[in-house]
């Protein structure tokens, strides 16, 4: 057995061992995990936790009949996915039956981030168009081609390059068109069409639409129902495709459909489809999915496509006990069933505290976004990051998504339970109704706090947030703004 540190030692050696941007969670008092079983970690003092955030551990941690797959294949053969074996051609096909027909060539990688760089491939030699258009704080993978198209991080780095565009995104809660408006759905298509125009004017000709089919960074956003079809027409007459992104939200999560862009409805379909991080469980397995005449465009290049480790006997055999599970454990039903309890949970909560603004979600894919003024949806991101700490407190695991990092997201394994969402919900009502939440508190400038509360972190620069182009400057306090918190303040 391997040697096992203190929790100081493994903190002090992974502080000079390992890149200082591979951040942990909490990492001002990090959680060391050693073992693990369906929703539950376990610290190396024996200490349980409820996971609400390893959408990775799709069907549960260490699933018996997952890791005796990976045993049993392991001990026969793993070998170089270029040798003919049944364990692929097995596998793509209980894959197809989940999709629409026109779906049907496969090939496998080992990464959401490897499938949507090769997702790029396929797009450029399959159109001979250069130009990609994304989501406005989308997250598509972290190679060096997909930096360019996340605009998550790429503002963050060398910023947009000319052949990437940015539609808005389809936000019916702080985006431009919202729950009040009549078809967002069509409405927010149309700022598609309006950023294709603007490309053609330009001379440039574009090749993809690039989307999650359930943004995740971007705070857990429900595209509205007729999005992407409407997209996908306008995409479409500009001679590009649609690719759907279903690294996060593939495999049941959303319950009453196994891809979440089926929640768009029958008569939509994309051209290509990623997949990754829970098609393994936790072992490294990825995918694209498209058609036959994407595929062999691809081909027709005379460029050889392989993957050493992609598609796999040990990795298929994995992704096939996966299927298995979810399939034999009516995973989906689960999630649809719980997922709409938890949500309906957070709602009751959300009549009571004026902090929680939205409550979202399908299936076990869940954003309680938290605002310090429901009039103005003003982001309280140190409120969230406080809710954050205290449900690690009380050891349950998540953690926030969003532009502004104030949605709080459940993405929890699939076997989450009716009971873990009770536990989940009491405990953040705990939290709230105790004044944990510090948010409000902190932006008020010093000699304006009423309360000595012990203080946790500095103050967060005081910031005005324009909600209808969903940016934010730093500025100082005015009373207008500081009348508004303390008023929220009062409501606890």
């Amino acid at each position: 057995a391997l040697k096992m540190f203190r929790k100081e030692e493994t903190l002090a050696m992974r502080n000079k061992l390992i890149g200082k941007s591979c951040r942990l969670f909490y990492s001002d008092d990090p959680v060391k995990i050693v073992k693990a079983k369906g929703q539950y970690l376990y610290d190396e003092n024996g200490q349980q936790y409820l996971d609400c955030i390893s959408n990775v551990q799709h069907v549960g941690h260490c699933h018996p009949s997952v890791t005796q797959a990976a045993t049993a294949q392991m001990e026969l053969l793993n070998a170089n996915a270029r040798f003919l074996h049944d364990n692929i051609v097995q596998y793509a096909n209980r894959l197809a039956a989940t999709l629409p027909d026109k779906l049907s060539v496969f090939y496998f990688v080992n990464s959401g981030s490897e499938a949507n760089d090769l997702a790029l491939r396929l797009a450029h030699e399959y159109t001979k168009h250069e130009d990609i258009i994304v989501l406005d704080h989308a997250y598509h993978g972290h190679l060096t081609s997909l930096i360019d198209i996340s605009p998550y991080k790429f503002r963050k780095l060398t910023g947009q390059k000319e052949w990437v565009h940015v539609a808005p995104l389809p936000d019916t809660y702080r985006g431009v068109y919202r729950e009040d408006h009549p078809d967002p759905a069509q409405a927010y298509a149309d700022t598609v069409k309006d950023v294709i125009d603007k490309v053609q004017l330009k001379g440039r000709k574009v090749g993809a639409f690039f989307a999650e089919s359930l943004p995740s960074v971007g705070g857990q956003i429900l595209l509205p129902k007729g999005y992407s079809t409407k997209v996908a027409e306008y995409v479409h007459s500009a001679g590009g495709v649609f690719v759907a992104d279903e690294v996060q939200t593939g495999f049941g999560r959303v319950g009453s459909h196994f891809w979440a862009f089926q929640l768009q409805g029958e008569d939509f379909c994309p051209d290509i489809v990623t997949m990754g991080k829970p098609m393994g469980n936790g072992h490294p397995l990825a995918c694209l999915v498209t058609t036959v005449e994407i595929a062999g465009a691809f081909t027709a290049n005379g460029v050889e496509y392989f993957n050493t480790f992609g598609g796999n006997p040990v990795s298929c055999a994995i992704g096939l006990a996966v299927l298995d599970v979810i399939e034999k454990e009516d995973l989906r039903g689960n999630a649809s069933r719980v997922g709409a309890y938890l949500v309906d949970l957070l709602k009751q909560l959300q009549t009571n505290h004026p902090i929680i603004g939205d409550v979202r979600g399908v299936g076990l894919f869940v954003g309680l976004e938290l605002v310090t003024d429901k009039e103005q949806r003003t982001p309280a991101t140190d409120g969230a990051a406080q809710v954050v700490r205290r449900l690690k407190d009380k050891r349950i695991c998540v953690s926030t998504d969003g532009p502004w990092e104030n949605v709080i997201k459940f993405k929890p394994p699939m076997c989450f339970r009716m009971e873990d969402a009770k536990l989940v919900a009491d405990t953040i009502d705990q939290i709230l109704t105790g004044k944990h939440c510090w948010e409000h508190q902190n932006c008020l400038p010093p000699d304006k706090r009423e309360t000595p509360w012990k203080k946790t972190r500095n103050a967060p620069a005081f910031r005005t947030f324009n909600t209808k182009s969903l940016r934010h400057e730093d500025y100082t306090t005015t009373s207008t703004n500081t009348d508004g918190l303390r008023q929220l303040m009062n409501d606890y």
